[in-house]
């Protein structure tokens, strides 16, 4: 877990705060200091100040999005408005914690961003291991597998592939398998994790 503000005295409150509760905390004075260091291993959040000196918390949120880093904001303010929460919102923050603010106000928004965290990294897990198991497909199972979840019939998919309907079956069999695939509403749903379409079809598809 992670806390940015430029306030050393509440860096050292909240430290104290969350070590107590078990965390492993770093504390920031800047954006620039926090950007030096990698992204925690374990599920994180980041505890983040608006107003920063010389920065502006909102900002650094939306940079930290629009590069692909997606911990767990909590934003935390004095000044705080309506307007500001809908950004922090939209953009992504788990709270908006007006200071000063209750421990147990801050306990309970680090519990909801850590379990987002948690299933984030579990949802990314699996999209990793179904991406593995899809790369293992062949060049001719991957075309079966992305007619097989476009709704195609292993009589349709027989004609557009120039094949038998028995070897469409035999590569069906195989796609099931090496995705570990129980039901096929089960290699729907990994299609769509992968992300993949074919154009031709509408519907998801190999590359």
């Amino acid at each position: 877990m992670s806390i940015i503000d430029d306030d050393l005295q509440l860096r050292r409150m909240l430290d104290s705060l969350l070590r107590a509760e078990g965390h492993v905390v770093r504390l920031y004075g800047s954006t620039a200091e926090y950007a030096a260091y990698p992204r925690a291993a374990a599920p994180a959040c980041l505890l983040l100040d608006i107003q920063l000196s010389g920065e502006n918390g909102l900002d650094f949120q939306e940079v930290l999005c629009a590069r692909g880093d997606n911990t767990p904001v909590v934003l935390m303010t004095g000044h705080g408005d309506i307007p500001m929460t809908v950004r922090a919102m939209r953009a992504g923050a788990i709270d908006f914690l007006p200071k000063p603010f209750e421990a147990e106000q801050l306990l309970a928004a680090v519990a909801r961003a850590l379990e987002v965290d948690r299933r984030q990294m579990a949802d990314a897990a699996e999209v990793a291991e179904i991406a593995v198991r899809y790369g293992q497909l062949s060049t001719r199972e991957r075309e079966v597998m992305a007619l097989v979840v476009a709704g195609l019939m292993n009589k349709q998919i027989a004609a557009r592939l120039g094949i038998s309907e028995v070897t469409v079956k035999i590569h069906r069999g195989q796609v099931m398998r090496k995705m570990a695939a129980p039901s096929f509403a089960d290699l729907v749903r990994m299609a769509e994790q992968l992300g993949v379409r074919d154009p031709n079809i509408g519907r998801y598809s190999g590359t």
